[in-house]
């Protein structure tokens, strides 16, 4: 059992907790790499050589935020960085500037997600992206070392062919390509989901940019990226019934800053908020009568399970609480997140707090407390209080002038572009 710490006010838990969390991408990264391990243990098939793109994106973000909160010194970070992007740019597998979602930490060969799902990942790449420049924009110096890891960064960005993945030239992006299936996963990015930011970098691309079309036929085009319709009396403008998984709310948020983000389909800030308020009263109202759910234990979105992994959601309900969940939503909701946080930290901290922070999910109805910790998962929670408290990486990724030109390209309004 790792040793708590107790009497801790607002804002020493929340250092404490962002700390703790950061020890995933720290001192568990693969060592010959940096990149973020998927999953501290063994399952579904996986073994611990197993890095992800997407994942390792967040552990960028948090890297940065360690050095600006003094927990690692700012040439730690930068020589932590010069590892992975020397090891992006020489040895991990790509397709056309793409990244899989698995690779090898020690080699940077591809790993299978699936059968078919052997090569590129566009929405996993555009994570690491963004990560990336949040980097590019922190170290910003004007010496050798901090001017190696921009060129790094900037080579990576460039090299994404994100009209590559139109399918020559179909309104829409496809997620994945490979050179053994080519487009037979045939998956359409479309919306609501975890992949605004897959377009708005995409746009912003200065070599292989997409055209607003793309974005406004593609993404906003489906069944479910419209919503109008009330649950638990709280109207949702985006999304499928109930607004999904929490996580929508997360990935493309670490570092797109949805306070005053708006275009002609919804207010980003409200709809994040009012999906965060939706999820939360579920789990008050708890319709399905699961032990331990209330307004102080909340938060359904994707992670591990008894029997798996899935993506919790008021639709899809096991009765199993993600930690992430909560806490990823401070910016949201900060008086609920943190009643959130206190419980799982003082009420059930001896069994779910661990080396990496909380363990990635657990279900009082079942008994049961996951062992492992996602990149995915871990990822959001520092980077989101951090958000929460300083605005650090909303204001890094935010200053990228290829992106105020994306938004723009896109017809976005937001405080941040002068509009």
């Amino acid at each position: 059992m790792i040793e708590r710490p107790r009497d801790l006010d607002d804002n020493a838990l929340l250092e404490l907790v962002q700390r703790q969390t950061f020890r995933y991408f720290w001192d568990f990264a693969h060592p010959a790499s940096g990149l973020a391990h998927e999953r501290s243990n063994i399952s579904f098939g996986y073994g611990l050589e197993v890095a992800t793109s997407g994942g390792s994106g967040f552990g960028v973000m948090a890297v940065v935020v360690a050095v600006a909160r003094g927990w690692i010194s700012r040439l730690d970070g930068l020589a932590f960085l010069l590892k992975m992007t020397r090891f992006l740019t020489k040895q991990a597998s790509s397709y056309h500037g793409v990244f899989p979602h698995f690779l090898d930490g020690e080699t940077g060969k591809m790993i299978p997600f699936t059968r078919k799902d052997d090569g590129g990942d566009l929405v996993e790449t555009s994570y690491l992206i963004a990560g990336l420049l949040c980097a590019r924009q922190y170290f910003d110096r004007n010496d050798d070392s901090e001017a190696l890891l921009r060129g790094r960064i900037n080579q990576l960005w460039r090299e994404v062919e994100w009209n590559w993945h139109t399918r020559e030239g179909h309104n829409v992006l496809y997620w994945h390509w490979s050179p053994n299936n080519g487009w037979a996963m045939n998956h359409e990015v479309r919306g609501w989901n975890e992949c605004l930011i897959t377009y708005v970098l995409a746009a912003a691309s200065e070599r292989y940019p997409i055209s607003t079309e793309v974005y406004h036929r593609g993404f906003c085009e489906s069944r479910e990226f419209r919503n109008g319709r009330s649950y638990y009396g709280i109207e949702l403008p985006l999304g499928p019934e109930y607004g999904g998984p929490l996580f929508f709310s997360h990935y493309s948020f670490l570092g797109l800053d949805p306070r005053g983000l708006k275009d002609r389909y919804a207010d980003y800030w409200e709809q994040n908020v009012r999906h965060t308020r939706i999820n939360r009263e579920h789990c008050v109202r708890n319709p399905n009568g699961y032990k331990g759910y209330g307004a102080d234990c909340w938060g359904l979105t994707s992670s591990d399970n008894d029997e798996g992994y899935s993506p919790h959601s008021p639709t899809n309900d096991l009765g199993v609480i993600s930690p992430t969940a909560a806490l990823s939503a401070f910016p949201y909701a900060p008086e609920h997140s943190m009643q959130a946080l206190r419980h799982f930290y003082h009420g059930l901290g001896d069994r779910i707090w661990g080396e990496y922070g909380f363990r990635d999910a657990f279900s009082e109805h079942k008994d049961w407390v996951a062992e492992s910790y996602l990149a995915i998962d871990q990822g959001p929670i520092i980077c989101m209080i951090e958000n929460h408290r300083s605005g650090l990486l909303w204001d890094l990724f935010m200053s990228c002038p290829e992106v105020k030109d994306g938004l723009r390209k896109l017809g976005f309004e937001s405080p941040r572009l002068g509009v």
